[in-house]
């Protein structure tokens, strides 16, 4: 997918536009253009300059988005989320307020008491002349509406401009025919001049546009937040020696240092020392991570304690921070399913809200109404009329949706994942790595006899320290967190299926394995057999050893579960979701771990190329959602109505996904669902607004209800339409979706 620029958008109408000439070039396989961010996103094998050529023919500018200075231009213009419209829109309120200001007081001043100079007293022609000057100089200044306005009206493609030129040049040309005709006597009065109207449309239209711009602007604070977090310089080791230099000099493989308090400046692993490195920039967990020699770091992330010496992984557009501001941006590029019903109103509005205030002037003349009032009618229907309201509800809620997905550390990959989430009503979880840790744990240890319980742990650790057996390496990680010591064995052998048998230097043998292959052995204790059994029944693996023809005892091992997988599961279910839980265990183990976990279904003993059918089976009873996190579950999240990738997973797992959770816990998958439903709960009452404001407003603006509406009301409701659009969507930053109401 390439992304795109696009300029001289100024409405709705504009991005249907675009996307429709788009669509039409050959190659081209979807688009979609986004007027939030003034962006285009195009699949297919046309080439850029076709596309180009396609959007400039159209009467728009376009050219080729370099994703490098997305990144890395955080603090310079070039930056493409900097906020330029609201200075230029700001220069020319000004300008036009105080144009504006003077032009009322010739227009209306006399009305409330002002005087007027002795000059203008009674002199109609020479008001109407100043009128004219003021309303030409506020034209002038506000000229952009005009240019974009008749410029899409002469390319077949009208849009909200030219509503706004339309209805203010209609107001001009009429008072300056009005100029003409008043020097005849007996014909008009001053009170049939709308220069104020004109003046007043554009300024109340530009006061809108400020507001709106504002707003939009602060929609992309999530994204621009992230980019500010790109660190500009890195301290990398060249012959022995620290440089300080631009972070774009760090190559894979550099060696970089980084002390207490600063950024990590790009993914890597560390080489030398030990820290606590706080990841909420990424992932919103707010609770540092240990680090040490082996384990990896991530850009962005700040170094809280410790001095690190680290080897570069991934950098420039490779890095994690890259990576999740590429695909936030991309995310706001693309439209939800449910934007089309607004594109498709979009694109026949403004043409068919020109023929309705043709129809109404004609309309209020055969009534017998004068050409003036008539035209005052037309004019207020143009400027009321706002195609921006429906076209911004979508994209603007879109935005700050995944905004607020990016700070918790939950990724959409497209508009259409954020919009789906919340329609699932399955959620097919994994069982290893999703529901629990994926790291076999020491859980139970019972002694035979007077065995004391760290001589059952030593000689355990000796015989597994050898083993290379996720099992194995359980003992021994317990054994050294338990600081026991192993004793020095010899002869050691692996018996596949059964265990692992050694020599103690005193020439003692010692056996461990499973509790058939002990039996055989030694003389198991019936109590001991029992508790076995249990602990098995339970889903954990009972590990029997024994010295000589000595039962020393069992330890039971199993992957624990994460501990907020019960709190995850009940959260989806009081959403409504049906938790089932996918595992290649065995029956029993799977089923003692989905009681423990408060799942509605167990389904066990799945082969990793058999989840795909699982899911499909599924879909039958409504819309799934597959979370998984490894290679195996790469099909499965490809094949679900949505896919969800736990960020500590494999790169095809995340690659596969519609949805990542950076921080690795179950309880992102309903926050994503409520952040969902969320969503378009706002989008939908944007787009109720939208709808039910032009449906209001034109017969009002019409005259239909008995109410003459003056063009100025018409531009003042226009302008605070699309503001009021943009407002609700920012209220998406205040949704708790850590709550438990859907």
């Amino acid at each position: 997918m390439e992304q795109y620029n696009v300029t001289g958008m100024s409405c709705a109408a504009c991005s249907s536009r675009v996307e429709r000439v788009v669509k039409k070039v050959n190659g081209v396989t979807s688009c979609s253009v986004s007027l939030l961010t003034n962006s285009m996103s195009v699949e297919g094998s046309a080439s850029s300059a076709e596309i180009i050529a396609a959007v400039e023919k159209a009467g728009y500018g376009a050219s080729l988005k370099q994703p490098e200075k997305i990144i890395n231009e955080t603090s310079n213009d070039e930056n493409i989320l900097t906020d330029k419209e609201t200075p230029i829109l700001k220069r020319r309120l000004i300008f036009s307020l105080i144009f504006l200001a003077f032009l009322m007081y010739f227009s209306m001043g006399h009305m409330i008491g002002l005087p007027l100079p002795a000059f203008f007293e009674g002199n109609h022609v020479a008001q109407g002349l100043a009128q004219l000057l003021l309303a030409g100089i506020i034209m002038v200044i506000n000229q952009k509406f005009f240019v974009s306005g008749f410029s899409s009206l002469l390319h077949l493609a009208p849009n909200m401009d030219t509503l706004v030129a339309m209805g203010s040049f209609s107001s001009f040309a009429w008072s300056v025919y009005v100029l003409f005709m008043i020097t005849r006597p007996h014909t008009f009065t001053p009170h049939d001049f709308y220069f104020e109207s004109a003046g007043m449309i554009l300024t109340l239209i530009t006061i809108g546009k400020m507001l709106e711009a504002r707003s939009k602007g602060r929609t992309t604070d999530a994204l621009k937040s992230l980019m500010k977090l790109a660190p500009k310089t890195a301290n990398v080791i060249r012959n022995g020696q620290e440089f300080t230099v631009p972070i774009e000099q760090v190559q894979r493989g550099s060696v970089f240092v980084v002390r207490p308090g600063e950024n990590i400046p790009v993914d890597g692993v560390i080489l030398e020392g030990s820290t606590a490195v706080n990841e909420s920039a990424l992932t919103g967990e707010s609770i540092p991570v240990d680090k040490a020699q082996g384990d990896s770091v991530s850009a962005a992330t700040v170094n809280q304690s410790g001095y690190i010496k680290c080897e570069a992984t991934r950098v420039g557009q490779d890095t994690t921070l890259s990576q999740i501001i590429k695909m936030v941006s991309d995310a706001s590029a693309t439209k939800a399913p449910i934007a089309n019903i607004a594109d498709k109103v979009c694109g026949v509005f403004v043409p068919a809200v020109i023929a309705i205030a043709v129809c109404v002037v004609a309309g209020w003349m055969f009534a017998g109404k004068p050409f003036g009032e008539a035209l005052s009618y037309g004019i207020a229907v143009l400027v009321i009329s706002c195609p921006c309201a429906l076209g911004l509800a979508t994209p603007v809620a879109i935005m700050v949706g995944n905004g607020v997905g990016a700070k918790n550390g939950i990724l959409f990959k497209t508009a259409s994942s954020l919009e789906q989430a919340g329609k699932i009503n399955i959620a097919a979880l994994d069982k290893t790595g999703t529901i629990t840790s994926g790291e076999p744990k020491v859980t139970d240890i019972l002694t035979a006899g007077d065995i004391l319980e760290d001589e059952l742990i030593s000689l355990a650790y000796s015989l597994e320290m050898k083993s290379e057996h996720p099992l194995a390496r359980a003992i021994a990680g317990y054994a050294k967190e338990q600081k026991i010591p192993a004793r020095e064995v010899m002869e050691f052998q692996a018996l596949p299926g059964n265990g692992l048998s050694a020599k103690l230097a005193n020439g003692s043998s010692l056996v461990g394995g499973s509790m058939k292959f002990l039996a055989e052995k030694v003389s198991v204790d019936w109590r001991l057999a029992h508790e076995a059994e249990r602990l098995a029944e339970s889903g954990k693996t009972p590990l029997v050893f024994a010295r000589d023809d000595e039962l020393l005892g069992i330890i039971a091992v199993a992957d624990t579960m994460k501990p907020d997988s019960r709190e995850a599961v009940k959260e989806l279910q009081e959403l409504g979701v049906k938790v089932v839980m996918l595992t290649g265990d065995n029956e029993r183990t799977a089923k003692a771990i989905g009681t423990e976990a408060g799942v509605d279904d167990v389904i066990a003993g799945v082969l990793p190329d058999g989840k795909e059918s699982v899911i499909r089976e599924l879909q039958a009873q409504g819309k799934v959602a597959m979370v998984g996190d490894g290679i195996n579950d790469a099909p499965a999240l490809t094949r679900a109505d949505i896919g969800v990738a736990i960020g500590a997973g494999t790169d095809i797992a995340i690659d596969a996904a519609d949805v990542v959770l950076m921080k690795s816990s179950l309880e992102d998958v309903p926050a994503a669902v409520r952040l969902s439903r969320a969503t378009m709960r706002n989008i939908k009452q944007n787009l109720f607004w939208a709808f039910v404001y032009n449906v209001i407003g034109i017969p009002l603006a019409a005259g239909l209800w008995g109410l003459k509406l003056d063009p100025m009301f018409g531009a003042a409701a226009m302008s605070l339409s699309s503001f009021c659009v943009v407002t609700n969507a920012l209220r998406l930053n205040l949704v708790n979706i850590r709550g438990r109401k859907s």
